[in-house]
């Protein structure tokens, strides 16, 4: 035998199947070759022991590895010559090398080096959830865990591109083909099988990644606005009276309802406390004083921030331990005092806010205690999400935050509770990092970290419609988890159990008109009711030829426009506000729909555009309750109403550099596109969001 370990470069693809013994190996390369008609390498090792075995009862010994690594080169060269696409190895010399080191506690340095040398596209590391089976040339099925994990760690030890195989053999062939194609489609794209295998491990279907790529480099179309909704032209106007009948209405029905509040919060705060890190930043405490870096940026924040710095709820907090820190803190000047409070507020050492959830920050001082954003949604979910004593909220949150929320919880939650006689359920989910997205630069070309792998960046918030896909509740409020204040519980829960009645009149009524096609009582003379429903109430715009379909179609059309999910958002009056807003919206197709529409989906360079834009009379204080079930009581799919199209390119810094990203259609945007839409003005008392941290002077997060 020629003692030659060299791997004939090929540019077929091939497949390493590594793994304990008797962990389905040969099983999978035969099903894999068969599959995709072409070569699988055996294990030389068998026969070769088999036939010692054979010959005098001898078993594997250190000097049978050198032969065993030359027999498995040579036959997987061989077979590499009538492979066609691919080729499916059985084992490698990594095996062998391991073999070596777990049983005779070395390697030969020959074997070794051609062992790490080796090139596969992937290596399918093959789980122990299979039985063991006995043979004359394996050992003992004990222990299995022990060398799975040496198994395991090899390929991480040695940076080889792998994916775990679990399961019986029908589902790892499945398994295994599917990741094959589409590791070739990779391949033929020009990633490398370190990036495939990172982006597997991220859960994101490739061909999503592939869609991100087309969407950088062909851009996402605008929104095309109509006009803007307003006040009886979309939006629907109230008196404190109707509102109130709403309220009531609302409160006779919920106890046949389960309830749910949802709050998306799962960022940290930076954004909160972003012009105090460019001061540190920039700020030379030596050199400057704060009044001249002012007036050199133009820092109105900073000014604000240091002019009412005892009015925020955490300055007690921060006064106490400063002195703590700088026993002479008295004596310093001005400058110094200041510089260390905002120093103290954003060291990760002390109180770290910037890199804290916002749920988890002081934010209203009371007289007997100070209290953070989940204190306060719990208090509003009491009064407005509960029925029957039992009241649910849902947190979505980053994993690295969840133990902050339950500490937190877990303090407050017992006396909530008590004061209000209601059991809150309280659940969390985090944002799924298979809605993450590749990063490319200003040349769309894929960027990279330090370490050469690739870099993801979260999906946006419209990536918690899968979140919200997975609540069970009749009525769900949606709001965001800056947007508390410190008084007017009752106001807060008179408009939010309003917007809750009508959305169940709505329902009813849908719900009234679905039943009867269902059992089909509707009539010719019934179609222009429900048409008038459509169109005054739900402020869906029919197609010019509805009336030219026959009696059948008109019942196929009105059933599709009806069986949607629903949301009822509140809508208070534009002050100038960052973000979205109510507007007449036309698709691709033709269709007009109301919208909200965030400001960075309008082509700002269009002059008419900007014109609707700017005559736009309210805003989106993401003040939503939604109802996800059917007329038959079954949960809708709310990925089916999803406006894929209505994504956003984001631009970020990374290292100095700018890089893009892709997120997903906007909760309340484009990932409700398709819901039955009612918008309804509600005052500003609703809308009190902490976007800096100068908003906590505001009154409504001030004591009174």
């Amino acid at each position: 035998m020629e003692k030659n370990l060299r791997q004939q470069k090929t540019a077929i693809l091939k497949i390493a199947l590594f793994g304990p013994e008797s962990t389905g190996k040969t099983t999978l390369a035969k099903q894999l070759a068969e599959y995709y008609e072409t070569e699988w390498v055996p294990e030389f090792a068998r026969d070769y022991l088999q036939e010692k075995w054979e010959e005098n009862q001898h078993t594997c010994v250190a000097d049978d590895m050198m032969p065993i690594a030359y027999g498995q080169v040579a036959l997987e060269n061989q077979k590499l010559s009538s492979a066609k696409k691919y080729l499916f190895c059985d084992t490698n010399l990594m095996v062998t090398k391991v073999f070596s080191e777990m049983y005779y506690g070395s390697c030969d340095p020959l074997l070794n080096d051609a062992a790490l040398e080796h090139d596969y596209d992937l290596f399918f590391l093959t789980d122990i959830d299979v039985p063991w089976e006995k043979d004359d040339i394996r050992d003992t099925p004990d222990g299995r865990e022990t060398v799975f994990s040496v198994f395991k760690q090899t390929l991480i030890n040695t940076k080889k591109p792998f994916i775990t195989l679990s399961g019986n053999k029908e589902n790892r062939l499945a398994k295994a083909t599917a990741i094959i194609n589409a590791l070739t489609i990779a391949k033929e794209k020009g990633f490398s099988s370190a990036d495939f295998v990172g982006i597997y491990e991220h859960g994101i279907p490739f061909e999503k990644i592939i869609k991100q790529l087309e969407i950088f480099k062909n851009g996402i179309a605008k929104s095309n606005l109509i006009s803007p909704a307003t006040i009886n032209n979309g939006i629907l106007s109230l008196t404190e009276s109707d509102f109130e009948e709403k309220a009531a209405f609302f409160d006779l029905q919920n106890e046949n309802l389960k309830l749910k509040k949802f709050v998306p919060a799962s960022g940290a705060a930076s954004r909160m406390f972003k012009f105090l890190t460019a001061f540190l930043n920039d700020f030379d405490i030596q050199t400057e004083t704060i009044n001249a870096y002012i007036n050199r940026k133009k820092d109105s924040n900073l000014s604000i921030f240091i002019v009412a710095m005892d009015k925020f709820p955490f300055f007690d907090a921060l006064d106490k331990k400063l002195r703590e820190v700088y026993p002479d803190f008295e004596t310093l000047d001005r400058d110094y005092k200041n510089y260390y409070f905002i120093k103290l507020l954003l060291s990760p050492d002390y109180f770290d806010f910037a890199n804290k959830p916002k749920a988890v920050l002081p934010f209203h001082q009371y007289k007997t205690h100070i209290a953070i954003p989940i204190e306060e949604h719990l208090n509003e979910c009491v009064h407005y999400a509960t029925a029957n004593q039992i009241s649910n909220l849902h947190f979505t949150v980053s994993e690295a935050h969840q133990t902050l929320f339950e500490k937190a919880v877990e303090i407050v939650k017992g006396k909530v509770e008590k004061d209000s006689g209601t059991q809150i359920n309280i659940g969390y989910s985090y944002q799924n990092k298979s809605t993450d997205s590749i990063t490319v630069d200003a040349k769309n070309k894929i960027v990279r970290d330090k370490n050469e792998s690739l870099i993801f960046r979260p999906g946006g918030h419209g990536a918690l419609i899968e979140n919200l896909n997975e609540l069970d509740a009749d009525i769900i409020f949606i709001k965001n988890i800056d947007n508390v204040i410190q008084n007017h519980i009752d106001k807060i829960t008179l408009y939010k159990k309003a917007l809750a009645g009508i959305l169940i009149e709505i329902q009813k009524k849908v719900f009234g008109y679905l039943n009867a096609i269902e059992r089909q009582e509707i009539q010719e003379d019934h179609i222009d009711e429900i048409v008038r429903f459509l169109t005054k109430k739900l402020n869906i715009q029919m197609t010019k030829d509805f009336n030219k379909f026959t009696f059948e179609n008109k019942i196929i059309k009105i059933k599709g426009l009806l069986n949607r999910p629903v949301r009822v958002c509140g809508m208070v009056k534009n002050e100038g506000e960052p973000g979205g807003g109510p507007f007449w919206v036309m698709n691709e197709k033709g269709k007009i729909s109301l919208q909200i529409v965030e400001t960075s989906q309008v082509d700002l360079t269009n002059i008419k555009q900007l014109e609707i834009l700017s005559a736009a009379t309210h805003f989106n204080p993401v003040d939503l309750v939604c109802g996800i079930k059917n007329y038959k009581n079954e949960k809708f799919d709310l990925n089916e109403f999803v406006d894929s199209k209505a994504g956003f390119i984001v631009e970020k810094s990374v290292d100095g550099k700018t890089v893009k990203s892709y997120e997903l259609p906007g909760l309340w945007n484009g990932a409700m596109a398709n819901w039955l839409t009612i918008f309804v003005a509600v005052p500003l008392i609703t809308f009190n969001p902490v976007k800096t941290v100068n908003d906590l002077l505001k009154p409504a997060h001030q004591p009174q």
